[in-house]
């Protein structure tokens, strides 16, 4: 006899999915973000990686859902891409230590350009890419 089996966030094959995720996400984050060079004294690089990340996340997560049960493969991608790879890429802790960089050294207009700009180009993206996933969906159905 058998108990109930352990929540997915206390099993070690689900941690170890997020955690080699995590690594792969935040190497990608680093160098990505020594490539993109600031603009005009905002970071451009990490604006880039959470707006692509919200994209991919969003995609990624509607493609899932359309696919079935979140069991098998399926839970495997969304543990090791999307909370792994993508939770380490994208930084949100760093947009916030770098707004307020932008903030200590008297940039305010660019401070509330850097931060509205992440946010609401970070959700428009994250929607973008749920509509991409769906729309995928439905041409892999053969629906128009």
């Amino acid at each position: 006899m058998s108990g109930p089996s352990r929540p997915l966030h206390l099993r070690w094959g689900a941690i170890g999915l997020v955690v080699a995720g995590g690594a792969v996400g935040t190497l990608l984050r680093y160098l990505l973000a020594l490539v993109v060079p600031a603009w005009r004294g905002m970071p451009l690089g990490v604006f880039v990686i959470n707006v692509t990340g919200a994209f991919v996340l969003g995609w990624l997560l509607e493609a899932l859902t359309r696919g079935g049960p979140d069991q098998g493969g399926r839970r495997i991608a969304r543990l090791l891409v999307g909370t792994g790879v993508l939770g380490g890429y994208t930084t949100y802790s760093t947009f916030a230590v770098d707004t307020d960089g932008l903030l200590l050294t008297s940039q305010f207009g660019a401070s509330a350009l850097y931060g509205l700009a992440t946010v609401i180009v970070g959700a428009a993206a994250s929607v973008a890419g749920v509509a991409v996933g769906a729309a995928l969906a439905r041409r892999r159905a053969g629906v128009r």
